[in-house]
């Protein structure tokens, strides 16, 4: 069904008639030209992401149902970030001629069972056309008590540097995914060369089946696809009474994110290579690709793990935490940043995450 045939109020009924608010500070969502929210007794968490179409996203392998999902996310995931609970959110997109109804459905459904996961009520936002592909924008909004927010500038020296779950497989996945859609064009190209003109003058083309190789890469592809928000590993800091100093997720890769913590805190901080936590398909991968896993997982992106600092009386309790590795520690500023390797070679970290010129 084309979006002009039921417009957009309709498309808003149709996306959001059976919505139910799950949290008490929801005292009004969508259907006003307002969502009304009551916080009484904590502080209000804010956070936006922007995804845009063949810059973020490639509708090519990745569909509207997964999309949904992960634009949730990572939107949650920088609630969690901060030691807060999400609670609603706010969803507006942009959509050319080319979406259906049934496709935003799909992008609404995937959305909605994120939200549902983590108990997030959706409250509003807005959709517009777009002459340049899909863009969407989320903002979610979550509350803490003021003492329990944890920033990014809150890092001590002699504080210990942690990371939840494993790097760079977010990151394989996504140069598998590109790898295959290279073979599968290799091969279009191929039999529009070898196209035959029909009697009516125009040329027939035929496109074999093609499947793509990624056996053994499931996991890879879930971490790119299906990212997480770790509210998880929340819980347990919360149920082994850890505050974290300082936190981020990872978002633009653990170096760059490390590099940010570091620079707001005014320290400095000494990683080691072989504590990164690394999952074997992403080794794996890495090898078939000829790279280096290690860069790969300092700089690669979208693991949305949580990277955070606790005081160094807390290293038993992190020892006995499940898929939290320490990985090094906080020092003096003037020490600087640096990676020692397995061979314990020194190097200072850079920061390689996302910037405006990758994205022109």
């Amino acid at each position: 069904m084309e979006i002009a045939k039921i417009g957009e109020f309709g498309l808003i009924d149709r996306l959001t008639q059976d919505i139910k608010p799950q949290n008490t500070s929801t005292k009004y969502g969508v259907g006003d030209d307002c969502a009304v929210l009551h916080y009484p007794d904590s502080e209000v968490l804010v956070t936006t992401d922007m995804l845009m179409e063949g810059v973020h996203f490639d509708l090519t392998y990745i569909d509207l149902q997964h999309l949904g999902w992960k634009s949730a996310m990572v939107n949650i995931s920088d609630i969690f970030a901060m030691n807060g609970t999400p609670r609603q959110m706010t969803v507006s997109l942009a959509l050319s001629k080319r979406f259906t109804v049934e496709d935003v459905e799909q992008f609404y459904s995937g959305l909605r069972m994120a939200c549902d996961k983590w108990g997030v009520d959706i409250v509003g936002g807005d959709t517009t056309s777009s002459y340049t592909g899909l863009a969407i924008s989320i903002t979610c909004i979550g509350e803490a008590r003021k003492e329990d927010i944890v920033y990014r500038n809150g890092a001590k020296e002699t504080d210990l540097v942690c990371v939840s779950g494993d790097l760079g497989a977010a990151y394989m996945g996504l140069q598998l995914l590109e790898r295959e859609k290279s073979v599968y064009y290799q091969m279009v190209d191929e039999a529009k060369r070898k196209a035959v003109t029909v009697p009516d003058g125009s040329p027939s083309v035929h496109i074999p089946d093609f499947q793509p190789d990624f056996a053994g890469k499931e996991y890879l592809l879930q971490r790119q696809l299906k990212t997480e928000a770790r509210g998880d590993i929340i819980n347990k800091l919360r149920e082994a009474g850890i505050h974290p100093t300082a936190m981020m997720d990872i978002s633009d890769g653990l170096s760059s994110e490390l590099m940010h913590i570091c620079k707001q805190s005014h320290v400095g901080c000494r990683i080691f290579e072989k504590q990164i936590p690394i999952d074997y398909q992403t080794a794996v991968m890495a090898e078939e690709l000829n790279m280096n896993v290690t860069t790969c997982a300092l700089n690669g992106g979208e693991d949305y793990e949580l990277l955070f600092t606790v005081p160094i009386g807390d290293h038993e309790k992190i020892e006995q935490m499940e898929d939290v590795k320490l990985i090094g520690h906080i020092t003096k500023e003037s020490l600087g940043h640096v990676l020692v390797t397995r061979d314990n070679q020194e190097f200072e970290l850079k920061a390689q995450g996302w910037t405006m010129e990758k994205a022109e």
